[in-house]
């Protein structure tokens, strides 16, 4: 099997060389991923056929929970699986190269923060430090172990402890990064309000069941309010990507360079929407070389003129309409 320069995905510097690269993994991975050729030619796309990103086919996430979604023949460093109920199955997303989700993820966070090493950082991830193989769990540990510093740490229920550590870190002036799952972060605010103004708070989403959901203005209302912070800051990750989109404040979310947003029609899956229109979240996600970098997610979002996004929910019945490309 031919092999492919990683190098090219973390060069990219404007949207031409995007395109190229982009051009070329589909290639790549049209030959070297058998379940992802095998929907390409069920909707008779190919290297010949396609040459813009645009002629793409976006590989519902679905087919993460059923197949062996790889292109390579390596065996897998870690396999990276999504959080589930009894009822549902997980996604699974093999990793023959974790050096390629290490790059990813600490180059993103240098470009839109800088140094882990000039944070404190601070991780309330319960649901997911509770559970194996959480790509945001591997992330947010290689993250905390290069800032150094020695508060750095995950906290699971102790929310005491927590709320100590911040007034702690706040009364020295610490520039602080508190990375938190929604649900916990509300806990935390609703039993230890605080004032932090030196304190970074990034939230990633999801309340696993545990409290109803709120709408993302409802919920960065309630987090700044308690916390005494002016913007709540986001993470839009999952397991099926090497890569995040960021956003600093108002829920508009930006991605690297090596990634990029586009939205579908919610009733024509192939069609694409144009900017400012609500429709079904495609991500190409350059740093997912050895398994698909074009992936259809079951979120809803809309992507501004100046290409920064905003995540607007899920299709209700996602289960089911993730899948609706599979019967064509």
């Amino acid at each position: 099997m031919k092999q492919f320069d990683t190098h090219r995905i973390f060069n990219i510097n404007n949207a031409d060389k995007f395109e190229e690269v982009a051009l070329d993994i589909f290639k790549f991975q049209y030959e070297n991923n058998e379940v992802y050729r095998d929907f390409c030619i069920h909707l008779r796309k190919s290297p010949q056929s396609v040459s813009t990103t645009l002629d793409i086919p976006f590989l519902p996430i679905s087919f993460f929970k059923k197949h062996r979604v790889i292109s390579t023949q390596k065996e897998s460093q870690t396999i990276f699986t999504s959080s589930g109920t009894t009822q549902s199955t997980t996604s699974k997303h093999f990793v023959p190269d974790i050096g390629l989700y290490e790059e990813s993820f600490l180059r993103a966070f240098e470009l839109f923060y800088g140094k882990p090493k000039d944070f404190c950082i601070l991780a309330l991830l319960p649901s997911y430090l509770e559970r194996e193989g959480s790509s945001l769990i591997y992330m947010v540990n290689s993250l905390i172990a290069k800032s150094g510093h020695p508060s750095s740490g995950f906290f699971l229920h102790n929310l005491d402890e927590l709320h100590d550590k911040l007034k702690q870190l706040e009364q020295k002036g610490t520039k602080t990064l508190l990375i938190g799952v929604s649900f916990a972060l509300l806990d935390l605010v609703e039993q230890f309000p605080s004032t932090l103004t030196n304190t970074t708070v990034m939230e990633t989403g999801g309340m696993k069941g545990r409290r109803k959901e709120l709408i993302r203005e409802e919920l960065h209302q309630i987090l700044e309010k308690g916390l005494g912070v002016e913007h709540i800051h986001s993470e839009y990750g999952m397991t099926e990507l090497l890569s995040q989109g960021y956003s600093k404040g108002s829920g508009i979310f930006e991605t690297p360079p090596w990634m990029k947003i586009i939205t579908r029609d919610t009733e024509d899956p192939l069609s694409i929407q144009p900017h400012g229109k609500t429709g079904g979240i495609n991500v190409i996600d350059l740093a997912n070389l050895y398994s698909c970098s074009f992936i259809a997610t079951q979120d809803l979002g809309k992507i501004h003129p100046n290409g920064t996004f905003e995540v607007l929910g899920r299709f209700d019945d996602s289960d089911i309409r993730g899948c609706n490309l599979m019967v064509l």
